[in-house]
């Protein structure tokens, strides 16, 4: 079956195949960062999926529109902390080994703490 959607799971098998399996982790890779990437992310976030995307195995392409300008770092490195805060654990290829080589599970956050560590910072609301 062709994907042809930004989610993995729109129009595929994806979800029957991990839940035929018993499988509760999805590990996101690829590009882009900002569209397939995320919307996968989500996607297997509200299917009560743990999700795990590895930062330094994706990425993403500049923008300029009328809205503005992004370059490809500013894409990737803000989809990347808004993931963390709710909807995936962000890792990097070698602290995703490390986990999976230790048996732990990665750091997860919380929109909350997130938001409260960035006020903290001195971050404008």
């Amino acid at each position: 079956m062709r994907k042809r959607l930004p989610s993995a799971f729109t129009g595929t098998d994806l979800g029957d195949w991990l839940r035929a399996r018993g499988i509760d982790t999805l590990v996101v890779t690829g590009y882009m960062t900002h569209n397939c990437n995320d919307t996968t992310i989500k996607h297997a976030f509200d299917a009560g999926l743990q999700v795990e995307f590895l930062m330094d195995a994706s990425g993403s392409v500049p923008y300029a529109n009328r809205a503005g300008t992004a370059s490809a770092e500013e894409i990737h490195r803000v989809f990347a902390v808004v993931a963390q805060s709710r909807y995936a654990a962000v890792l990097t290829t070698a602290e995703w080994i490390a986990c999976v080589r230790e048996g732990r599970l990665p750091e997860r956050d919380t929109i909350h703490g997130s938001h409260q560590r960035a006020l903290a910072s001195g971050q404008p609301a």
